[in-house]
């Protein structure tokens, strides 16, 4: 049976595994190292909290003038508001102020008042986002407005690591972060296709679901991780439902598969929010 080889590394707050065979171990190591490093050169650019980021320019800069960003960055933004068009706004990445609100920023939640949540409300929605694509340049409306690719930088930057494996004509791997969002091409070592466990929300639960994927990518969404409980007794976690401005209740885990890594990671994140949304052609739900 060819070798199969597993490098880790962490970046995006989250470990990052690559599984490959096909190849001398040296060989697969390396690729395993080139496609991590893409993965931490993308967080680098594309961290709401690294203050040298493009996505942290246009959070700083972005109420005041256009920020020059790359076509990569550019075109990230585009896709994300096609996604958000498409999943009926259950995908947003301007509710940062909510999430700054709700305290879900390097911290573990709390709620806010009714008039911090009406504030923070104000500042999120798609208007805020302007995009010029002459000058790909970015501005935002509103004075206190901001951008988290949290919920889709994982899976696009998964999604990049992937391209890279496959430009360096490797045909069979497993990428994942964190086991919330994988990304997987060919099959195992021994001609199988890669198997993932959707694992329940509570923990001594068996999985949800076992799941074969052969170039597919699965993401999975959930509210524990970062949750509190209030003073009703009710988890809230930090996935935002933008129709409300809270917390989402309507599911505790959601998950789906499909081609591409970017668009699984914003539609279990929209699932979450809206679990009815009908899903478009060539996805399913895991």
């Amino acid at each position: 049976m060819p070798e199969t080889v597993t490098v880790a590394a962490e970046a995006m707050a989250t470990r990052f595994e690559v599984v490959l065979h096909g190849a001398p171990e040296a060989i697969l190591r390396a690729a395993a190292e080139e496609a991590l490093a893409e993965i931490t050169r993308l967080e680098g650019i594309l961290s709401l909290y690294q203050p040298t980021s493009e996505i942290a320019h246009i959070n700083t800069r972005g109420d005041r003038e256009p920020v020059r960003v790359s076509p990569e960055v550019f075109s990230l933004l585009e896709h994300c508001i096609a996604l958000g068009e498409q999943t009926g706004g259950g995908f947003d990445i301007t509710l940062a102020p909510l999430m700054r609100c709700w305290r879900f920023m390097n911290d573990s939640g709390a709620a806010p008042s009714d008039a911090a949540l009406a504030e923070a409300r104000a500042l999120c929605g798609w208007p805020q986002l302007r995009l010029d694509p002459e000058h790909t340049t970015v501005q935002l409306a509103t004075k206190g407005a901001m951008l988290d690719l949290g919920s889709v930088g994982k899976g696009y930057a998964l999604e990049q690591a992937a391209t890279l494996l496959q430009e360096n004509e490797f045909e069979h791997f497993l990428i994942h972060g964190g086991t919330s969002t994988v990304c997987a091409r060919g099959v195992q070592a021994d001609g199988a296709p890669w198997r993932i466990a959707v694992e329940h929300p509570d923990a001594d639960q068996p999985p949800l679901s076992i799941v074969d994927l052969q170039n597919e990518s699965l993401s999975v969404s959930g509210i524990g991780g970062k949750s509190f409980i209030d003073d009703a007794s009710v988890e809230q976690g930090h996935v935002i439902d933008p129709r409300t401005g809270r917390p989402t209740q309507a599911a505790r885990v959601a998950a789906v598969i499909c081609s591409s890594a970017t668009v699984s990671d914003a539609w279990a994140t929209a699932l979450l929010v809206a679990p009815n949304l009908d899903l478009p052609a060539g996805m399913r739900r895991a």
